[in-house]
């Protein structure tokens, strides 16, 4: 076990100011650390890629389990911090860079090539733009947890025609699934951020679409919610330069009403859009 450290107060003691425009909002609490970090399913001898290093909180639990932390943080001004917060652990490596303008052979060079799973306490304004960056590279990436505002975790995991059933929720049944694993209280922020959060976990399955046109599902799914108020026809008409009624045909072959709308549709139901296209 590691030596005890009191994160809030060496936040203080190093004269560390929050920065809002980088979503700095910092988890202290052990135990709830802790979970977050068993919810990333790290094993003992596994590599973990932490994004937004913090304060090192998450850092450190993740540190318990794992037999190598390589943690990405933006903000050089948290160097002081880390240094104590972090102190006593040899299994952690801090790249002070940002990972969403590194390439995936970057990335590799740093992780040495190996497989890890993904545990961030993600900002919110980067929360979709870093779950695809991994969702849709070509690293091997076996999963990913990641702390997100809550209404961004359900629109995660939200089921087909509900209101939060989006293109984001699509792009994640792609690469893999979701679950969310535990609801987080605005309260446990430090400090308090104004919404509540979430935790949700991604296990990737790379093979998912192997056996299909994965290129043209992506832009199936991009296309039929573009615009949320038209028509499936419409959306495909526009995205594709065909007419509406070309677009209504191809839907029809499909197997589905020729005004549905993109929302109604299954990850398996753009599939067969993709075979009609095709067709």
């Amino acid at each position: 076990m590691t030596e005890e450290i009191n994160v809030r107060d060496i936040i203080n003691g190093t004269g560390f100011r929050f920065n809002k425009a980088l979503g700095q909002n910092f988890i202290t609490d052990k135990n709830l650390l802790a979970a977050i970090a068993a919810d990333s399913g790290v094993g003992e001898e596994e590599l973990v890629v932490e994004v937004g290093t913090g304060a090192g909180t998450l850092t450190r639990a993740l540190a318990e389990t794992a037999r190598r932390v390589v943690s990405f943080e933006v903000d050089g001004s948290l160097a002081p911090v880390l240094e104590l917060s972090l102190r006593g652990l040899d299994n952690v490596e801090v790249v002070f860079k940002d990972v969403l303008k590194l390439s995936d052979g970057e990335i590799e060079d740093i992780l040495g090539g190996e497989a890890f799973r993904v545990a961030a306490n993600l900002p919110y304004y980067i929360t979709t733009p870093l779950i695809m960056r991994f969702l849709e590279s070509e690293l091997p990436v076996k999963s990913l947890a990641v702390m997100v505002q809550k209404e961004v975790a359900d629109r995660l995991v939200a089921s087909v025609g509900s209101a939060d059933y989006s293109a984001v929720t699509l792009a994640v049944q792609m690469a893999g699934s979701a679950r969310i694993t535990r609801f987080v209280s605005r309260k446990m922020f430090y400090p308090a951020p104004n919404v509540d959060s979430a935790v949700v976990r991604i296990d990737i399955d790379r093979g998912k679409l192997a056996s299909e046109d994965a290129p043209l599902v992506h832009k199936l799914v991009r296309s039929a919610f573009a615009m949320r108020r038209k028509t499936l026809a419409n959306n495909l008409s526009q995205a594709f330069g065909m007419s509406k009624a070309e677009a209504a045909d191809v839907i029809e072959r499909a197997g589905f009403a020729p005004l549905i709308r993109g929302e109604a549709l299954t990850l398996e139901d753009f599939v067969k859009l993709s075979h009609a296209m095709k067709a």
